[in-house]
């Protein structure tokens, strides 16, 4: 069954111990939640407005990122993560600009850049062990299990005190849903946190764009081929005639 994680905001303190952790697990560089997102930082906790919410890859389940990508590095896998090829990575970085949540993060210092972003502990996943995040979290802000019983327990929490939450599940349904749930005391999408404005996967928005990107990248090549050919080829003629007049007589 789907793995997820589910956030609530009214539980976190800020402390940054998931953010750590995660470091810690991925051996990343840096001090643990610093400003924002980056080659070395899959996760950082923010204030806003006087709640704490937590910045990070949600593992869409039907993520544009994997469906933009023209060569497979990005893929959703079965129990949650949408992991990274860096095999397969042609660098141009269309998952930036397909992300809704603005998420992953370029390797610009490298002389061989990746993609970076949060993995979902894959590896831990595949152990039958939580995420890091999930299981450093000291007050159960950041709670890991399948989908279906958190969505549940999003449910119970919000019903059970309205007063203290906003009536929706951000990650539920939210661009096709995610592997990440967060509950909060305020609408999350009025706080200056990109969410879709649509429950339909994003994927299919995007689809017929993305099927003209393969032709027209083979008619492009195409067409520079040609040029280059023809280039050559002037070249080649002007030597030879250049040749054949140096060797003329007088």
């Amino acid at each position: 069954m789907a793995k997820a994680i589910l956030f609530d905001s009214r539980k976190c303190i800020g402390c940054g111990a998931c953010s750590e952790a995660c470091k810690i697990e991925h051996n990343l560089s840096g001090e643990p939640n610093p400003d924002d997102l980056g080659p070395d930082t899959f996760t950082v906790v923010h204030e806003l407005q006087g709640i704490f919410v937590r910045k990070f890859c949600r593992h869409c389940l039907s993520p544009a990122c994997a469906s933009s990508c023209p060569v497979g590095a990005l893929h959703k896998l079965p129990d949650g993560p949408v992991v990274y090829d860096k095999k397969r990575c042609i660098g141009c970085r269309y998952c930036f600009v397909a992300c809704p949540y603005s998420i992953p993060r370029y390797q610009w210092s490298s002389n061989q850049p990746l993609v970076r972003k949060c993995d979902f502990c894959a590896e831990r996943l595949s152990r039958g062990e939580p995420t890091a995040c999930a299981e450093v979290c000291p007050t159960g802000a950041t709670l890991f299990g399948e989908r279906e019983e958190l969505l549940i327990e999003a449910r119970r929490r919000i019903s059970s005190r309205p007063e203290h939450y906003f009536p929706h599940i951000f990650g539920e349904k939210d661009g096709g849903g995610s592997s990440v749930l967060m509950i909060a005391a305020q609408d999350l999408s009025r706080m200056g946190i990109r969410m879709p404005a649509t429950v339909r996967p994003l994927p299919a928005l995007t689809a017929p764009g993305m099927v003209s990107v393969a032709p027209v990248g083979f008619l492009t090549a195409g067409i520079l081929t040609g040029l280059w050919w023809s280039f050559k080829r002037r070249e080649k003629v002007a030597a030879e005639e250049q040749e054949r007049k140096n060797r003329r007589p007088g």
